[in-house]
């Protein structure tokens, strides 16, 4: 079957020709129809994640699919033949940039009714990380006040739309060109970070989802309320994530070095600080797709690409400057009326 792949670390994706994925007893084959891009596919090409997330190669791509069910292992019973699904596979199994995927029942969801495998595959890694982020870690509640930096990208224009279901007053930084989409979105406070620091002008937030890092998200701490919680997507990891990942000593040890400053500076303003590297999740894919049928959230995808373009499209993904995601066509799945799709430009931040 074709497959984009890489053979080396910074080596270039290329089309190759695999063999089809062996089906485990817990499995569920997935012949995909469409697959969304992320930084992250960037970030393990390059090697940036090799001491955590070891590989062999060649190494086919991706973390979002959507497709049809071709097949299921011996002891899977929630799916069968031709279920349209999505999912993001977990760790050490991706591979959604090719024809067919082996995918664990458990990392697997029903897709949405409402929207077409396009924008479905557009979802299951941002979705997943703005439900981590402000249902599991940051338990939001209504009144609540919520900051989401990036307000345009991938993680930001779901993190809004939930954000605001859940009740919250939600603050976003985008470009001036992007204001009045985000407004669109729920934002219900606007700072364009290209003439305003938000730091200047926003106070006694409860939670913070920041995808910059660095300074940005040294000041965010300052907008936090006593208590808060910012929580990062970008980094630097901290030791909460290197124990449960279980990583060796020595990068336990490293890890905690490169958070130290970040955790210091929380605790001294009286908040808190916490690094999340999102994980599979069926379970919290299926109350995604509950929440995109009942229309509280809707995707965003900026461009849609043909299979031949997955190389180009990836290469171009750290400057590319749409609205929500770029997603991989595998099949000819033309987009749901309903759902948002616009290539007017804003930094991606998934």
């Amino acid at each position: 079957m074709r497959a984009f792949v890489i053979d080396r670390y910074k080596g270039d994706l290329h089309e190759a020709d695999v063999a089809e994925p062996a089906v485990g007893e817990h499995d569920v084959l997935v012949r995909v129809a469409a697959a969304g891009v992320n930084q992250l596919d960037e970030k393990v090409r390059t090697g940036e994640f090799r001491q955590i997330l070891p590989y062999r190669f060649p190494l086919a791509l991706g973390h979002d699919v959507s497709g049809t069910v071709i097949r299921v292992g011996s002891k899977v019973d929630g799916f069968g033949p031709g279920d349209l699904v999505y999912a993001r596979p977990r760790d050490g199994r991706i591979g959604a940039f090719a024809e067919a995927i082996a995918i664990d029942e458990t990392d697997v969801s029903l897709a949405p009714s409402s929207i077409s495998a396009v924008e479905a595959a557009s979802l299951p890694l941002v979705a997943l990380t703005a439900w981590q982020s402000l249902v599991e870690r940051g338990d939001v509640q209504p009144g609540q006040k919520v900051l989401i930096h990036g307000g345009s990208g991938g993680v930001g224009t779901i993190a809004i739309q939930l954000a605001k279901h859940l009740g919250a007053h939600v603050a976003t930084t985008v470009s001036a060109a992007n204001a009045d989409f985000v407004r669109e979105l729920g934002a219900d406070e606007v700072i364009d970070y290209e003439t305003q620091d938000f730091a200047d002008v926003l106070h006694g937030y409860d939670l913070v989802l920041d995808s910059l890092g660095g300074e940005n998200l040294e000041k965010s701490l300052r907008v936090l309320t006593p208590g808060g919680k910012a929580i990062g997507i970008a980094g630097p990891p901290d030791p909460a994530f290197a124990r449960t990942a279980g990583l060796n000593p020595l990068l336990r040890l490293a890890i905690a070095g490169v958070s130290r400053r970040i955790r210091y500076q929380a605790r001294k303003l009286g908040v808190s600080y916490e690094f999340l590297f999102m994980r599979a999740s069926g379970d919290q894919l299926r109350r995604i797709a509950a929440l995109i049928d009942q229309g509280a959230v809707r995707p965003v995808v900026g461009h849609v690409h043909g299979f031949a373009d997955t190389p180009q499209v990836l290469a171009g993904l750290p400057s590319s400057r749409i609205r929500g995601k770029a997603v991989i066509s595998i099949a000819d799945v033309p987009a749901a009326p309903d759902s948002i799709t616009d290539t007017r430009s804003e930094r991606v931040s998934s």
